[in-house]
């Protein structure tokens, strides 16, 4: 580390970014088992956000281990390592002005704190798409819980490894209950006044 130089005092501000796209970033950060509808919502509400004039980034757990992170395995050690790169990578896009959507498994109290902790409080959303796992399992798009019963997947979440439910999420969302178009309008209206810049 002593030969690292971080030079974050020297470029372009977060603040002179947001200024520039009339917006304030966040991190919306979903969580939730696999199949419950993390990407079907973030990618739904980054649509509704890009076509009302928001500056906005998906980052989605395939999308991120198919390229950055495809030297991780789903080994504890490794899904912590996985979230902490993700968290690392939503804040550099964070401080462009941009607001991040991030749909990621993330099962423990432990890994969420992390990515709060890296991101900032105060810039950390958190949405919880509770969905049933029995819900998750009939959906089974992937096709990964039937290969998890089988042992073909080792340490999937909901079957072989824990998934721990959020306490205090700002948004939760079952969206075997909750259809897609108000689902979206429910997190849209929760972060509205956080993203929205003040008019002077």
């Amino acid at each position: 580390m002593k030969n690292i130089h971080p030079v974050f005092d020297k470029i372009v501000s977060r603040e002179a970014k947001e200024i520039r796209l009339k917006q304030k970033a966040k991190v919306i950060w979903f969580t939730g088992l696999s199949g419950s509808g993390k990407t079907t919502v973030s990618s739904a509400l980054e649509k509704k956000l890009f076509e009302m004039g928001y500056f906005t980034q998906l980052l989605d757990g395939d999308n991120i281990r198919s390229g950055i992170n495809n030297n991780l395995t789903f080994s504890e050690e490794d899904r912590t390592e996985n979230i902490r790169r993700i968290a690392e990578m939503a804040k550099l896009i964070m401080n462009c002005g941009v607001i991040v959507l991030c749909a990621f498994i993330s099962p423990t109290d432990d890994i969420r704190n992390l990515a709060k902790r890296i991101i900032g409080e105060d810039d950390f959303i958190e949405l919880f798409i509770d969905t049933p796992l029995e819900v998750c399992e009939k959906r089974d798009v992937k096709g990964l819980y039937e290969k998890a019963r089988k042992g073909l997947i080792k340490n999937f979440t909901g079957v072989s490894a824990p998934f721990e439910k959020p306490v205090d999420a700002d948004v939760i969302i079952d969206t075997s209950e909750v259809p897609l178009a108000q689902s979206v309008e429910k997190v849209f209206k929760k972060i509205l006044e956080q993203i929205s810049y003040p008019e002077k």
